[in-house]
């Protein structure tokens, strides 16, 4: 089959008919008169739901979808209660909530979920506060009753200096340790787990091709490629992908300015970008032109504040990717 990338169904609209849309958002066609099939394929370019502060989970849906998206992520999510949801100034999601509360809010935006975020703190050792294996389980839970194939989790920085002190080995042992039960869970459940860049382990090339090999299940464990974070953290988005193209199921898109440089290799991973991608340091272009030409088909997701920053990347990703 041929790949062709485009982002409007209007394009050729007059030239096929859809035979089928799979899974994976690739629309099968057939050209009238031809003996020749193609298929589509489409990036989906969704947001994150924290695009106006201090709002609950249903005004970040409603946005998004005023916005023009079709796509968001379930962005941050939390144990149990949280006095912030109940008055309606946090935008998380309660992992012990009926999963139909947030699937009610989806649909009512007429929105769907690309994947539910773990991010965890991986390094530091188990507490009842940290959120780490036992929350990373319930959001593949979550997700499964979603009808989200994705959870993206993390390893984060430490906050105890036991973790800032653990030696290089020991920080792939306790990252693959506390994603052992996860995984097990993810491939019972038919979940993809992704492991994004966004600490010192995850932002280095080397470690996560060995941490990817000491955690096994390829067909579970892929990745998220977060070009900001991978960038802030001293990586290199073109190496990451020659490396991992495979397995890079989900794309975080954000673009850091100039004066990020001088944190670079020192913080690892930020919230969101504050300008359109493109107008950073980072290569957005570059990035994207190479993911496109490995074919990359997954959903996307914009972690970039500012509406009218969303919207200019929505339309520059369209036009990288046609």
């Amino acid at each position: 089959m041929n790949g062709i990338h485009l982002t409007d169904m209007r394009q050729v609209a007059e030239l096929v008919c859809v035979d089928r849309i799979s899974p994976a958002g690739k629309y099968f066609l057939s050209f009238p008169n031809k003996h020749v099939k193609a298929y589509l394929i489409i990036i989906k370019i969704g947001c994150f739901a924290l695009v106006n502060p201090f709002s609950p989970l249903e005004a970040q849906f409603q946005t998004i979808r005023e916005l023009g998206f079709d796509y968001a992520d379930l962005t941050d999510s939390h144990d149990g209660a949280l006095l912030g949801n109940e008055f309606g100034f946090t935008a998380a999601a309660s992992l012990d909530a009926h999963p139909s509360r947030v699937r009610k809010m989806v649909a009512r935006h007429q929105l769907s979920l690309t994947a539910v975020c773990a991010h965890a703190n991986l390094l530091d050792p188990s507490a009842p506060d940290t959120y780490g294996t036992a929350q990373i389980i319930k959001a593949i839970r979550l997700a499964r009753d979603l009808g989200v194939k994705q959870v993206i989790t993390t390893e984060g920085d430490p906050k105890t200096t036991f973790g800032e002190k653990l030696t290089y080995e020991e920080r792939i042992f306790t990252i693959t340790e506390k994603l052992y039960w996860p995984v097990q869970w993810a491939e019972e459940l038919g979940i993809e787990l992704l492991i994004e860049p966004h600490g010192i382990v995850t932002d280095d090339v080397a470690a996560t091709a060995e941490l990817l090999e000491r955690i096994g299940h390829p067909d579970t464990v892929g990745l998220n490629l977060d070009t900001g974070n991978l960038w802030l953290g001293g990586g290199d988005n073109l190496e990451y992908i020659e490396r991992f193209a495979e397995r890079i199921k989900h794309v975080h898109w954000k673009d850091l300015e100039a004066d990020w440089e001088s944190k670079r290799g020192k913080q690892y991973g930020c919230g969101m970008g504050l300008v359109p991608v493109g107008d950073g340091v980072i290569g957005l272009p570059e990035i994207a032109a190479e993911l496109k030409r490995r074919g990359f088909d997954g959903p996307t997701t914009l972690e970039i504040f500012g509406v009218d920053a969303v919207k200019t990347s929505a339309e520059r990703l369209q036009e990288w990717f046609a």
